[in-house]
Protein backbone atom coordinates (compact mmCIF):
# COMPACT_ATOMS: atom_id res chain seq x y z
CA UNK A 1 0.00 0.00 0.00
CA UNK A 2 1.45 3.36 -1.35
CA UNK A 3 1.41 6.03 1.12
CA UNK A 4 2.62 9.76 1.41
CA UNK A 5 2.90 11.27 5.11
CA UNK A 6 3.72 15.07 5.11
CA UNK A 7 5.58 16.62 8.39
CA UNK A 8 7.44 19.52 9.45
CA UNK A 9 4.40 21.54 9.01
CA UNK A 10 3.47 24.38 12.50
CA UNK A 11 3.06 28.18 13.18
CA UNK A 12 5.94 30.86 12.62
CA UNK A 13 5.50 34.52 12.14
CA UNK A 14 6.03 36.46 8.97
CA UNK A 15 9.71 36.00 7.40
CA UNK A 16 10.07 32.37 9.44
CA UNK A 17 11.03 29.62 7.86
CA UNK A 18 9.81 26.06 7.84
CA UNK A 19 10.86 22.77 6.43
CA UNK A 20 8.02 19.88 5.55
CA UNK A 21 8.95 16.50 4.71
CA UNK A 22 7.27 14.07 2.82
CA UNK A 23 8.17 10.38 3.27
CA UNK A 24 6.72 7.90 0.49
CA UNK A 25 6.23 4.41 1.37
CA UNK A 26 5.08 1.13 -0.30
CA UNK A 27 6.85 2.22 -3.37
CA UNK A 28 10.29 3.61 -4.70
CA UNK A 29 9.26 6.80 -6.46
CA UNK A 30 12.57 7.51 -7.60
CA UNK A 31 11.70 7.15 -11.24
CA UNK A 32 8.59 9.79 -10.85
CA UNK A 33 8.31 13.27 -10.18
CA UNK A 34 6.88 14.33 -6.94
CA UNK A 35 5.38 17.78 -6.05
CA UNK A 36 4.25 19.97 -3.29
CA UNK A 37 0.19 21.79 -3.25
CA UNK A 38 -1.97 23.91 -0.83
CA UNK A 39 -4.57 24.83 -0.26
CA UNK A 40 -5.91 27.78 1.62
CA UNK A 41 -9.45 27.99 3.48
CA UNK A 42 -11.98 28.88 0.54
CA UNK A 43 -9.46 28.41 -2.42
CA UNK A 44 -8.97 26.15 -4.35
CA UNK A 45 -5.57 23.80 -4.59
CA UNK A 46 -2.57 25.18 -6.28
CA UNK A 47 0.70 23.90 -7.41
CA UNK A 48 3.79 25.28 -5.29
CA UNK A 49 6.59 23.14 -6.55
CA UNK A 50 7.67 20.30 -8.20
CA UNK A 51 10.96 17.99 -8.73
CA UNK A 52 11.45 16.02 -12.03
CA UNK A 53 13.15 12.03 -11.54
CA UNK A 54 16.22 14.25 -12.79
CA UNK A 55 16.14 16.97 -10.22
CA UNK A 56 14.84 19.93 -12.86
CA UNK A 57 12.43 21.61 -10.59
CA UNK A 58 9.92 23.85 -11.36
CA UNK A 59 7.89 26.56 -8.75
CA UNK A 60 4.99 28.65 -8.78
CA UNK A 61 5.85 32.97 -9.64
CA UNK A 62 4.82 33.79 -5.74
CA UNK A 63 7.41 31.38 -4.09
CA UNK A 64 10.42 31.58 -6.62
CA UNK A 65 12.96 32.39 -4.53
CA UNK A 66 12.03 31.92 -1.23
CA UNK A 67 10.97 27.49 -1.67
CA UNK A 68 13.44 25.08 -2.84
CA UNK A 69 11.88 21.57 -3.26
CA UNK A 70 14.28 18.55 -3.14
CA UNK A 71 14.31 15.05 -2.93
CA UNK A 72 16.56 12.10 -1.25
CA UNK A 73 15.92 8.94 -3.30
CA UNK A 74 17.43 6.52 -0.98
CA UNK A 75 15.08 7.70 1.89
CA UNK A 76 12.18 8.21 -0.64
CA UNK A 77 11.77 11.85 0.81
CA UNK A 78 11.16 14.78 -0.94
CA UNK A 79 11.41 18.39 1.14
CA UNK A 80 10.21 21.91 0.67
CA UNK A 81 12.26 24.57 2.28
CA UNK A 82 10.19 27.36 2.62
CA UNK A 83 12.14 30.84 4.06
CA UNK A 84 10.48 34.44 4.18
CA UNK A 85 7.18 33.22 4.57
CA UNK A 86 4.41 35.60 4.04
CA UNK A 87 1.27 35.19 5.46
CA UNK A 88 -0.09 34.39 2.33
CA UNK A 89 1.62 31.61 2.14
CA UNK A 90 -1.01 30.02 4.82
CA UNK A 91 -2.26 26.63 3.94
CA UNK A 92 -2.73 22.86 4.16
CA UNK A 93 0.43 21.82 1.97
CA UNK A 94 0.09 18.21 0.54
CA UNK A 95 2.70 16.33 -1.45
CA UNK A 96 1.79 14.38 -4.43
CA UNK A 97 4.06 11.61 -6.27
CA UNK A 98 3.64 12.06 -9.84
CA UNK A 99 1.89 8.88 -12.29
CA UNK A 100 4.19 8.88 -15.27
CA UNK A 101 7.96 8.05 -14.78
CA UNK A 102 10.73 9.62 -16.68
CA UNK A 103 9.08 13.18 -17.49
CA UNK A 104 9.75 16.26 -16.66
CA UNK A 105 8.04 18.56 -13.49
CA UNK A 106 4.41 17.79 -12.96
CA UNK A 107 2.78 20.80 -12.39
CA UNK A 108 -1.11 19.75 -12.75
CA UNK A 109 -2.98 17.64 -10.05
CA UNK A 110 -4.31 15.09 -12.59
CA UNK A 111 -0.48 14.39 -13.30
CA UNK A 112 0.09 13.37 -9.75
CA UNK A 113 -1.20 9.67 -8.76
CA UNK A 114 -0.56 9.71 -5.28
CA UNK A 115 -1.61 12.20 -2.59
CA UNK A 116 -0.49 12.69 1.37
CA UNK A 117 -3.03 13.94 3.96
CA UNK A 118 -1.64 17.48 3.97
CA UNK A 119 0.08 19.46 6.98
CA UNK A 120 -0.79 22.84 7.80
CA UNK A 121 1.13 25.96 7.60
CA UNK A 122 0.47 29.03 9.52
CA UNK A 123 2.13 31.84 9.37
CA UNK A 124 1.30 34.57 11.81
CA UNK A 125 2.01 38.78 10.86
Amino acid sequence: QVQLVESGGGLVQAGGSLRLSCAASGRNFRRNGMGWFRQAPGKEREFVAAVSWSDNTSYRDSVKGRFTISRDNLKNTVYLQMNSLEPEDRAVYYCAAGTRAYTNTPVYPDEYEYWGQGTQVAVSS
